[in-house]
């Protein structure tokens, strides 16, 4: 898929000036206070490229059930407790589901924050209280405020000091586009899609890294001539405004052109051991793909665990009506715990835990107490339409995910549920919070900055919590 094209905006009229231009933006660019400009160019445009702080979110669409993996109750009643055991960890004390023996064992290290809650108990409005931290607990069509990959990608870009050829936000696929976006930012700040699988022998990534050198040559050629008669256009462009637009049409030129940008996304280049580690499955092959994309610099990466994995509804949203939740697990999980197990192993075996944090979450959990209902139709974890089946709801009142990297101090548990898991009792963490440790991670005081929104008025990037100190290198 292409670079994202720029969207229309309201015309400024032909004596616009440069400052007129820059605020109008385009596709509505918000404006960073030069303040903020200046800080974030001291703190990171100098930074050899090594150095650069990323992220890899991995989503887990509709919710994991918290109970039945991260949190487990084994002594609950049976309206509550699922047919699962409970395993020790790595970590003392600490223990999981029986789904999740690989990431028992690499316990030490990620750490795993079981008192996130938020107050949506929507799809929508949960997506966009972790995403953006807006506190609209209404399911609005679409967001009001862009997300933290996208912010964090635009404030970058603003701050300069990068040469990689690679775009630097890109999904593998985007996390739910359906309920996150740049919103103000414009759509020069949304991510560079990857939506093959990339467990398909023929995967490719459509506009990256021409093969023939003969075609890479006849496209530069064109470029070259795009420019020459671009001139006369430019020599009328006073304030040079209109150079803006050239950067997407290079970006894109780029990714054809440079072979680097091919070999980042080259999955052959891992041997088959470390394919086969990983699962050779869409999800595995996605978190292979997603480490390969931060070692070759990279900076913000999202992998949304989603599709025929998951079950007869492509998500974990494992209502009665769509699976049969215990089946579901069982379906789903082998998946998941190889995947994840290996993303976080590599992340400290390739010298990467300081550099790359790993966030694993979902937009809640689901309700301790099992509900049932009839399916409403066959398919992997779900019984025949009218099949009396149990499932799990909402909850965004409670629910766990798990950190890796960053420099963190691992094999922690980060705060308590009470013995159902139905409410935070210890260390309560909420959107804010989640926010403001990720833009942390990545050198972003999300306390200080603002950003204008289409009406000109400065918006900060997080007005609620602070980063969780627990996982704050």
């Amino acid at each position: 898929m292409s670079l994202p094209a720029l969207s229309p905006t309201r015309c400024a009229g032909p004596l616009a000036t440069r400052r007129a231009f820059m605020q109008i933006g385009l596709t509505g660019f918000a404006s960073l206070g030069l303040p903020g400009l200046m800080r974030l160019r001291a703190e990171n445009a100098l930074k050899p490229p090594g150095e650069r702080t990323a992220v890899i979110m991995v989503w887990l669409p509709g919710g994991l059930s918290h109970v039945d993996s991260y949190d487990p109750k084994p002594d609950i009643g049976s309206e509550y407790r699922g047919p699962f055991k409970t395993i020790a960890t790595k970590v003392p004390g600490l223990r999981f589901t029986e789904l999740m023996p690989l990431q028992a064992r690499i316990a030490d290290k990620f750490t795993v924050l079981r008192s996130m809650h938020q107050t949506a108990g929507g799809h929508p409005a949960g997506t966009m209280q972790m995403f953006s931290g807006d506190p609209d607990t209404r399911d609005k069509p679409k967001p009001r405020l862009p997300d933290w990959m996208s912010v964090a990608h635009y404030l970058r870009e603003r701050a300069g000091g990068r040469a990689n050829p690679l775009p630097n936000y890109i999904g593998v696929p985007p996390a739910s586009p359906e309920y996150s976006s740049p919103a103000y930012l414009g759509d020069a700040y949304a991510p560079f899609s990857v939506s093959d699988d990339p467990s398909r022998p023929n995967f490719q990534v459509p506009n990256i890294g021409l093969g023939d050198e003969a075609e890479t040559r006849r496209l530069s050629e064109r470029l070259a001539l795009r420019k020459s008669l671009d001139r006369m256009e430019r020599a009328f462009d006073r304030e040079g405004e209109l150079g803006a637009l050239d950067a997407f049409e290079a970006q894109a030129a780029t990714l054809l052109t440079n072979p680097r940008t091919r070999d980042a996304f080259d999955l052959g280049k891992e041997d088959a051991a470390t394919r086969d580690r990983y699962g050779r499955n869409r999800w595995g092959q996605q978190l292979l793909l997603a480490r390969r994309l931060v070692e070759a610099g990279v900076e913000i990466v999202t992998s949304s665990l989603n599709g025929p994995l998951c079950g007869r509804v492509n998500n974990w949203d494992d209502h009665a009506v769509n699976h049969h939740q215990f089946e579901a697990l069982r379906f789903r999980m082998p998946n998941y715990d190889r995947a994840v197990a290996a993303l976080i192993e590599d992340i400290y075996a390739r010298g990467l835990s300081k550099r790359v944090l790993v966030v694993v979450t979902g937009e809640f959990g689901r309700t301790p107490k099992i509900s049932f209902d009839r399916s409403t139709g066959a398919g992997n974890a779900s019984a025949a339409a009218g099949t009396l089946q149990p499932g799990r709801d909402h909850w965004p009142r409670a629910f766990s995910n798990i950190w890796a990297g960053g420099g963190i101090r691992t094999g922690q548990v980060i705060g308590a549920t009470d013995k159902r898991g139905e409410d935070v009792t210890e260390r309560p963490c909420a959107p804010g919070d989640f926010l403001s440790t990720i833009y942390h991670h990545l050198g972003i005081d999300a306390s200080k900055i603002t950003i204008k929104d289409f009406n000109g008025r400065p918006t900060p990037l997080v007005d609620h919590g602070r980063p969780i100190p627990e996982l704050i290198a």
